[in-house]
Formats: structure tokens, C-alpha cells, sequence
């Protein structure tokens, strides 16, 4: 099974990927797209073109755990993934996974490293 993890910014949107089985997170590009319904197309390329089974997105709740303006707007761009290709598509909690990827080494981009945190946290969850 391939997941597709997201760290979805205001700037950029980090992508990383996963085989599950073999369960090594790596890094797969950001997506530097203003225009919301073309950062979806994108992402729904991406889904078909690498078979993409199931999606992970960091979801930014609030320090308190609650949901806010910004998670809102998350949930609207999943639900847009969700109506174009039919994938399994499950949030993270992200609180923190900037600064995490801010302490972590590597040559991916910080967008990339918070979409490896989300996936890895999601397979561990699993575990």
C-alpha cells in the first residue's frame, strides 16, 4: 500500500511517501502553488501517476486541541482531494511538526520533513 503523507502550508505544501511493509518514510517534493484547485489537480495527478492508496494530512489544531479557521480550511482541501479521486484520506494531529522538522537533519526541505513526521506519526500509530 503507498500513502502520500501532507504538510500543508499557507506557502507550500510538503509531500512524503511511504511503501507500507517497508515502512521508511521519504521525502517527495512540495508543492509551491497559490491557486488552491491547482495544488489539488497536482495532488490528484500525484495520486493516479504513484497508485496512491490512502492520504495523511496533518490537521493544525489548536493548542487547546480544538479546531479553528485553519483546520477548516485543511478539511475543505481534503474534501476537494476526496471528490476526485476515491483514496482513504485520514488526519494527523501537526501541532509542532515545524519545530520537529526545524531539529531534524536532512537535505528535504522543512515542508518536506513536517510531511515525513505526519506519516511516520500515523505509522506508528498503526502500530
Amino acid at each position: 500500500m503507498n500513502i502520500l503523507g501532507i504538510d500543508f502550508g499557507q506557502k507550500r505544501i510538503g509531500l512524503a511517501w511511504v511503501q507500507e511493509g517497508i515502512d521508511i518514510v521519504f521525502p517527495y517534493g512540495k508543492i509551491e502553488e497559490k491557486n488552491s484547485e491547482k495544488a489539488v489537480e497536482k495532488i490528484v495527478d500525484f495520486v493516479k501517476k504513484e497508485h496512491i492508496d490512502k492520504i495523511v494530512i496533518g490537521l493544525p489544531l489548536g493548542l487547546n486541541g480544538e479546531e479553528n479557521e485553519n483546520t477548516q480550511r485543511i478539511r475543505s482541501f481534503a474534501q476537494n482531494i476526496g471528490d476526485m479521486v476515491s483514496v482513504e484520506i485520514i488526519f494527523m494531529d501537526e501541532r509542532f511538526t515545524s519545530h520537529q522538522a526545524d531539529n531534524t537533519l536532512g537535505d528535504a526541505s522543512r515542508d518536506e520533513k513536517s510531511a515525513m513526521i505526519i506519516l511516520q506519526s500515523y505509522l506508528e500509530k498503526q502500530n
